[in-house]
């Protein structure tokens, strides 16, 4: 079984900074690809970041780009988002998703496994 454990959210004030954990269990963690997405109320789920089965490659939103960097750590499961100069905006619940192939995508159809998620909750 599957499963995709989120952690690190929390409550943080604009300009802080938090990460995000993602440990992964039940698929073989070393050639899928990861991503990031998140949803704010009343809004659509939407891309945050990816990261190939290898690590070299990310790839992240515009709205992120330059605050926010994703990486993997292959012997133990799990990966990673660093989120620097928060801002209200970035205000979500946010969730790791699995791909069960090596190439990434933005799109959340892609992707085969999904956590529960975790809040990220910025003040102004």
């Amino acid at each position: 079984q599957v499963q995709l454990v989120e952690s690190g959210g929390g409550l943080v004030q604009a300009g802080g900074s938090l990460r995000l954990s993602c440990a992964a269990s039940g698929l073989t963690f070393s050639t899928s690809a990861m991503a990031w997405f998140r949803q704010a109320p009343g809004k659509e789920r939407e891309f945050v970041a990816a990261i190939s089965w290898t690590g070299r490659s990310t790839y992240y939103a515009d709205s992120v780009k330059g605050r926010f960097t994703l990486s993997r750590d292959n012997a133990k499961n799990t990966v990673y988002l660093q989120m620097n100069s928060l801002k209200p905006e970035d205000t979500a619940l946010y969730y790791c998703a699995a791909r069960l192939t090596t190439y990434t995508s933005g799109r959340a159809p892609d992707y085969d496994y999904w956590g529960q998620g975790t809040q990220v909750t910025v003040s102004s």
